[in-house]
């Protein structure tokens, strides 16, 4: 029996028919050995081999391929050359397209197989981490929140239940257990932002806490801000921004880049600043470039975008 924080986390999971992404690693396998006690779930265990680290990532599916056969779950498995043909516009970003194509496999096997969403083994740690990442990279308050362990991405129903429990209990379930997992070399590797933040955490683990509170409070604003920021239309006139308290107008003016196509996890507090000061400082530049290809222009007491790549 698990203890009683891993259980009361597994009970969350409404009953129904449910991806469970794997990759392989502790988290993911600890997450779906969970998700097993529970009767009332129907599981279709769903793997992307990304194809990398020079064919250890075909181990990983071939663990999982294995897994799911062992516990008589059905499992689906794609690489990410299968999918990526299906995405348009792919991230140049590494990370950022890996993140769609999982995305979008996810999506096809709840579809297909008419599930009712994914869940994802996403934990405190990763919380922890994804606050740091976003700090360092600029976020303001509104962008500090962390993942939501109940989210609608599109038309897919994103699940993360154990994101209030900490790695280790994980880890510390499935030695208990016996449940063997593998383990991604490249997840040590400095290369990477996350990875580098995950690194920071390991020497200064009395950081993490802290960066949960602030997460926490920081997601209670954004939904404040969410709820009372006004919706800009495709051409809006500087006067429905110039009356907005700034916490509203930065809110309203980085939804409104959203939609235009800006990608969220690369549109900083300072792109979102620069729109702001387009819309109430006559003597900024009234043409300016933003992420995602967007062209913004200011003419005649309106800003509209001009062009999009």
């Amino acid at each position: 029996m698990p203890e009683p924080s891993l259980q009361s986390a597994i009970e969350s999971v409404p009953a129904g028919a449910w991806g469970v992404g794997v990759s392989g690693g502790a988290d993911s396998v600890a997450l779906l050995s969970l998700l097993r006690t529970r009767p009332d779930l129907s599981l279709v265990v769903v793997h992307l081999d990304h194809e990398t680290r020079g064919g250890a990532s075909a181990e990983d599916a071939r663990f999982v391929k294995a897994l799911a056969e062992r516990h008589r779950l059905p499992c689906v498995v794609a690489t990410r050359s299968e999918i990526e043909p299906g995405i348009s516009p792919l991230p140049s970003n590494t990370s950022a397209r890996y993140r769609a194509v999982r995305f979008e496999l996810f999506c096809r096997v709840v579809r297909e197989r008419r599930l009712d969403g994914v869940i994802l083994a996403h934990h405190a740690d990763d919380q922890a981490e994804t606050v740091l990442h976003r700090l360092l990279r600029g976020a303001g308050p509104a962008g500090l929140g962390g993942m939501s362990p109940r989210r609608t991405l599109g038309d897919l129903l994103v699940l993360r239940p154990l994101i209030a429990v900490r790695r280790d209990a994980l880890r510390a379930y499935l030695k208990s257990t016996g449940e063997a997992w593998r383990e991604d070399e490249s997840n040590a590797s400095l290369e990477y932002a996350r990875n580098r933040a995950r690194a920071l955490l390991a020497r200064r683990p009395k950081l993490i806490e802290p960066l949960l509170d602030l997460g926490e409070a920081c997601e209670a604003l954004r939904a404040w801000l969410d709820a009372s920021s006004p919706a800009l239309e495709a051409s809006f006139a500087l006067a429905d921004v110039r009356d907005l308290a700034p916490p509203l107008a930065r809110e309203s003016l980085r939804r409104w880049l959203i939609q235009r196509g800006a990608p969220a996890g690369d549109l900083d507090a300072a792109a979102v600043e620069r729109l702001l000061a387009m819309t109430r400082d006559a003597a900024t530049a009234p043409r300016q470039h933003f992420p995602g290809g967007i062209l913004v222009g200011r003419r005649q007491g309106r800003v509209s975008a001009l062009t999009s790549s």
